[in-house]
């Protein structure tokens, strides 16, 4: 209202006439000036000069009047206007205006006035926006309506802050009334106020509840009698739930008596026990619920003071359970009427009460059983004074034993300054240790310098490698059905086919084959260039190399006309140290090239020294210990331009050579490759026209400086293969056959002088022994010192021999090497095993070879690792003639199930076994260490400990850690508790249906029983699980490939060995299929599929648990290094690559349905 009266004043003040004033003065002077100027004009008619003169004088003077006048009016409106814009904006500055007019002087006083209210109340504003509600502003009139609404805010927040300060001071008392229905700070100010009262109010009560609770525990809790505990317990509920009477009844025998009491009198006419269902007491008692009751009649019981007696109105009887018996019952009398904080507080503090009862109650009869045992105390005090006069006498032997006891203090003092010697020793050894780590702190740096300049020479192959590996996939999968079926026609079992259509069909399959070894080639040349060559070091001789070249080459050399040669030099040693497989591969290469490449003349193979002439590249290479092997022929001969392009990949001599010789051009390229990784090197002589000669210098002993890269082998026989172990740390030399330190003992003479009758002398036992090793040095150790033993001794250079002397002379015991010529020791032990005939022949290995648990796990009693002493040797003669001469064989059965150890012994039988049978893993090992037991069946579930345990004792206890262990238990094992009993128990067997005929098997294999001697019963159980063919029949087995082709090659297989075949286009079609089918035995899963590859459809079928241990084999043409990890850890069981060898199928079919 202010600022609209200081407007209207400027406005009346322009309106009073200031403006008027001026114009009508300009306006007169104006309208005078010509009559002014006529009149003179007449006048001074005669002074015309004089007259303009003053005219125009005068013109100019009245225009700079108007002028004058006009700027002192319009320069202050002008001001003015430039404030009132300011003021509209908010800007609150204001300049003062200078004028004489009165109007002007006026209208600017008000216009200040104006600004200075506007000041005042945003200045009161900001104090208020601050929270300084002590400022109020100055009503200038009634109509003054925003200074009245400013205040009346100010007004309203004080109210506020006052109800927020009690609020916060605990005060909710306070009502507080919204000013308007569009008041909604006061509206939520109420709500707020309102919702603490009750929350304040209902946290009081649950202070009150825990507070009563705690204080009854007090009350109850430490060592009080029945009485004093109940009389405390009614004592404190009557003070506290505010009960002017309560009465305690505690449970005897069948009803409850009153034991306590609080202000209660007792009438005659009122009982003071009650079976359950009589009265209140009786009837809470019954329910185990709590009653209330309002109203009581005035005559039920009486309150007394010293003033007077009352009757209760309200009642309450709780009773206090423990494990559903009432042990008491509690009833309180009030006047006022029980809250409901009051009942559930009453509720709440029985169960403690019950506690404290049974407590008590228990500490009671402990009690009494404390005094009886006190008696019995007494009684035996007499008894002991007997005994005291025995005690003496005891004590003279006691004295004779502390004498004992000083010598041994003497001999642990001795002891202890030993150890403290070994202490210092200990600290020196630390020192060096420290010293070690540093240097192998700083070989970790040059490792992981060279691990990143080899990642960096990867990626640069990366390209390459996913062009050899997609290449050999879309080779191999065509080739894999054409090999497959090309097999199945020419083995003509149906006889349905012609001689021609036989031959047809052979001719096929041998095409198959050679396009096989070309990529073979190709993959070769991959590996070799990766640097992941497999080389296998071992003895090698000369003379059997030579005969073995000539028997696969000669007849090419002869069908084309051509002399073939094989000259071997008298400087030559007869035996070398290297790979033979890679060796061989090379000379036949070289001779393959020779014969193809020469079309008359001769073709000639030297080994010998090298001339004293040669001139080696290799610096590690040393003439006087190297093998020179020669191949030269009379053929077509290389240009000398063109010597180096023939060793580079898929290049010859001349374009047009492949056109008329055929080839790819890789042969040189893989043998200089291997020839380097051999530690050797490869020249060439030639002219063109004239022949070629191409000359290999290797070391004599491959040695660890020469060799390219080697890879440590090792037999996997739970997967009945070979698994490779890189070792990218340190090269390290697999041993094939070292005797020359093997036994130190024996000289070279009495070897070479002693004959083959003397090494099959007459037994003196009766026993015989088989020795099946190639290495005929020490093969006559072995046969002298087993003739020593008095054993009748058999000896097999090669696995086959001694399969076949094994059937033949059926020995007591076979000796056997892992490193034999033609099958290695593994297949040898794994088809000695799986005959009947020959299967409890006991096994001892002694080899190169550290692969001692996995021999033990497929039966073998012992194995030992090369080199060995004349003491180690004799000890294993010792450990099979033990074995042999042991009639009756001793079976730990350690298994908590009664009925589970009948069965056992009943499968097990008796007669050559004696089994003893346990539930605890203490009495197991007990036995086992006092005992001579020769296997052990352990459950995993027993009543003392766990399986794991025992067999973690077993094994960490060096008289019987070599004892066969089988794991036969009910038991779902994780991933983590199979890898540990791999680790340490010879097999598993998981409880189901087939599990006695593998618990029987396994026990005849460790416990090396005849077959021939078990009950009918027992032999056909044993002929059912070894019946290759029998565990075909019937079987489900899911196929999931996309190549029709695959497809069908497998399932002519499959179904001719009695198998029904599901297929599965690619990985989502099978998962369906496994669905629908869920007895599938085995799946058979392609790699590279659309949709769903085989990756992912074996980790969403091992996604389901009942699917887990289904096996699955992964098929795959992409044979490159990395592929089997990559199936593995996607959930393959196994791995076979493309074009698949229908008989290993067959064989890992066999192996995992077996399972």
């Amino acid at each position: 209202m202010t600022g609209q009266k200081d407007d209207s004043s400027i406005l009346n003040s322009l309106r009073r006439g200031g403006i008027a004033r001026v114009l009508l003065f300009w306006l007169v002077g104006a309208a005078l000036l010509p009559i002014f100027g006529v009149t003179i004009i007449l006048y001074l008619e005669l002074q015309q000069k004089v007259v303009l003169i003053g005219s125009i004088s005068a013109a100019i003077l009245v225009i700079f009047a108007a002028a004058m006048v006009t700027r002192s009016i319009v320069r202050p409106m002008l001001q003015l206007s430039r404030c009132a814009r300011n003021l509209a904006i908010g800007n609150l500055i204001y300049e003062q205006i200078s004028s004489s007019i009165y109007e002007i002087k006026h209208m600017d006083n008000d216009f200040k006035e104006l600004i200075d209210s506007r000041r005042l109340i945003t200045s009161v504003c900001k104090e208020v926006a601050g929270g300084d509600l002590s400022h109020t502003v100055f009503v200038r009139s009634e109509e003054d309506g925003l200074c009245t609404a400013i205040n009346q805010i100010i007004e309203n927040l004080r109210n506020v802050v006052h109800q927020a300060v009690a609020i916060a001071n605990g005060n909710y008392s306070l009502d507080i009334l919204p000013h308007s229905d569009n008041d909604e700070l006061g509206v939520a100010l109420s709500h707020m106020t309102s919702t603490l009262r009750q929350v304040t109010a209902e946290n009081d009560k649950q202070a009150w509840l825990k507070t009563g609770l705690n204080q009854l525990y007090d009350t109850i809790k430490g060592e009080q009698d029945l009485i004093e505990l109940s009389q405390n317990i009614i004592g404190f509920l009557s003070n506290y739930a505010g009960a002017q009477v309560g009465a305690f009844f505690l449970q005897e025998q069948d009803k409850f008596k009153l034991v306590a009491s609080f202000a209660y009198t007792k009438r005659k006419h009122i009982a003071n026990s009650y079976a359950p269902g009589e009265g209140l007491v009786g009837q809470a008692a019954l329910e185990k619920k709590s009653i209330l009751i309002t109203g009581v009649p005035d005559d039920y019981v009486k309150i007394n003071s010293g003033l007077g007696e009352s009757a209760p109105r309200n009642l309450i009887v709780v009773p206090a359970v423990y494990e559903g018996e009432v042990k008491a019952v509690i009833e309180l009398g009030t006047f006022h009427e029980l809250t409901d904080i009051q009942v559930d507080f009453m509720q709440q503090s029985v169960s403690s009460i019950a506690i404290a009862i049974n407590t008590s109650a228990s500490r009671s009869r402990l009690k009494v059983l404390v005094e009886e045992r006190q008696q019995q105390s007494e009684e035996l005090q007499v008894q002991q004074e007997e005994l005291r006069q025995t005690n003496e006498e005891l004590e003279e032997q006691a004295r004779a034993l502390r004498d004992s006891e000083a010598k041994l203090q003497v001999q642990q003092e001795e002891l202890r300054q030993t150890n403290e010697e070994l202490e210092e020793k200990n600290r020196y050894l630390e020192k060096q240790q420290n010293d070690i780590k540093k240097k192998n702190e700083e070989l970790e740096y040059s490792r992981r310098m060279i691990e990143e300049k080899a990642r960096d020479l990867e990626l640069s192959g990366k390209y390459k490698s996913e062009f050899l590996a997609n290449m050999s996939h879309e080779l191999r999968t065509p080739l894999n059905s054409l090999l497959i079926l090309s097999r199945l026609l020419y083995e003509n079992k149906e006889s349905n086919l012609t001689e021609k259509q036989v031959e047809f069909a052979r001719t096929i399959h041998s095409s198959g084959s050679d396009l096989l070894e070309l990529i073979n080639d190709i993959l070769d040349l991959s590996k070799i260039e990766a640097g992941k060559v497999d080389l296998f070091i071992q003895d090698l001789d000369i003379a059997d190399l030579a005969g073995s070249v000539e028997r696969n080459l000669r007849h090419m050399a002869e069908e084309k006309g051509l002399t073939f040669d094989i000259e071997l030099s008298q400087s030559m040693p007869s035996i070398i140290r290297t790979d033979r497989q890679r060796l061989e591969q090379i000379i036949k290469n070289l001779l393959s090239n020779a014969i193809k490449f020469t079309s008359q003349g001769s073709i000639c193979l030297k080994i010998g020294r090298p001339y004293s002439e040669a001139k080696l590249m290799r610096s590690d290479l040393d003439i006087r210990n190297t093998v020179a092997f020669t191949v030269s022929d009379t053929g077509i001969g290389i240009a000398a331009d063109k010597m180096k392009l023939i060793f580079e990949p898929f290049q010859q001599a001349d374009g047009t050579t492949s056109r008329q010789y055929g080839g790819t051009g890789l042969g040189l390229s893989i043998s200089r490759e291997l020839v380097r990784c051999l530690g050797g090197e490869i020249q060439l002589e030639s002219r063109e026209g004239y022949g070629s000669t191409f000359t290999i210098y290797l070391p004599e002993i491959l040695s660890e400086q020469s060799a390219y890269k080697l890879w440590t082998v090792k037999k996997d026989a739970a997967d009945k293969k070979v698994v490779r172990t890189g070792l990218p740390e340190a090269i390290e030399f697999t041993q094939a056959r070292d005797t020359k330190h093997i036994v130190a003992e024996i000289q070279e003479q009495q070897l070479a002088s002693r004959s083959a009758k003397d090494q099959l002398k007459d037994n003196r036992l009766g026993v015989s022994v088989l020795i099946i090793e190639d290495d005929p040095r020490f093969s006559a150790i072995l046969v002298d010192l087993a003739g020593g033993k008095g054993f009748h001794v058999y000896t097999a250079a090669d696995g086959e021999t001694g399969l076949q002397f094994a059937l033949k002379y059926r020995p007591s015991a076979i000796i056997l090497d892992v490193g034999l010529p033609d099958i290695d020791g593994w297949a040898v032990m794994e088809r000695l095993k799986g005959n009947p005939e020959t299967r409890h022949i006991p096994v001892h290995f002694i080899s190169a070879y550290d692969s001692g648990l996995d021999a033990m796990r497929m039966g073998a009693i012992g194995y030992l690792t090369k080199p060995v002493s004349m003491e180690v040797l004799d000890g294993a003669f010792n450990k099979i003639q033990d074995i042999i001469s042991k009639n009756i064989k001793k079976l730990l059965v350690v298994e908590d199930d009664e009925l589970q150890q009948r069965s056992i012994l009943e499968l097990i039988g008796e007669g050559d076994v004696m089994t003893t049978a346990v539930g605890s893993g203490y009495e197991a090992f007990e036995l086992l260490r006092t005992g001579n037991f020769d296997c052990i069946v352990l459950d995993l579930g027993l009543r003392d400990m766990s399986g794991f345990d025992l067999l973690e004792k077993i094994r960490n206890h060096d008289a019987i850690s070599h004892i066969p262990v089988i794991i036969y238990t009910g038991k779902d094992l994780t991933k983590e508790e199979e890898a540990i009993l791999s680790e340490h128990a010879e097999s598993i067997i998981i409880k189901g249906v087939k599990s006695p005929e593998r618990l029987l098997d396994e026990t005849t294999l460790f416990l090396h029983r005849v077959e021939a001697n078990l009950s009918e019963d027992s032999q056909k159980m044993l002929q059912m699980i070894h019946n290759k063919e029998m565990i075909f029949q019937n079987k489900k087995i899911l196929l999931i490939d996309d190549d029709m082709r695959n497809v069908f090659a497998l399932m002519n297989v499959l179904e001719e060995k009695g198998m029904k075949v599901l297929v599965g286009k690619n990985g989502k079609e099978g998962i369906f299929l496994l669905e629908d089918n869920p007895d599938v035995d085995l799946i058979l899963m392609d790699i590279m599929m659309p949709e769903m590859d085989g990756y992912e459809a074996m980790k969403e079928i091992r996604k389901q648990n009942k699917f887990k241990l289904t096996p699955i084999i992964a098929l795959t043409a992409k044979a490159m290094v990395g592929d089997r990890s990559k199936c593995i850890e996607a959930g393959a069981s196994d791995y076979l690559s493309k074009p698949i060898d229908t008989d290993k199928l067959l064989s890992l079919l066999r192996v995992w349905l077996y399972q």
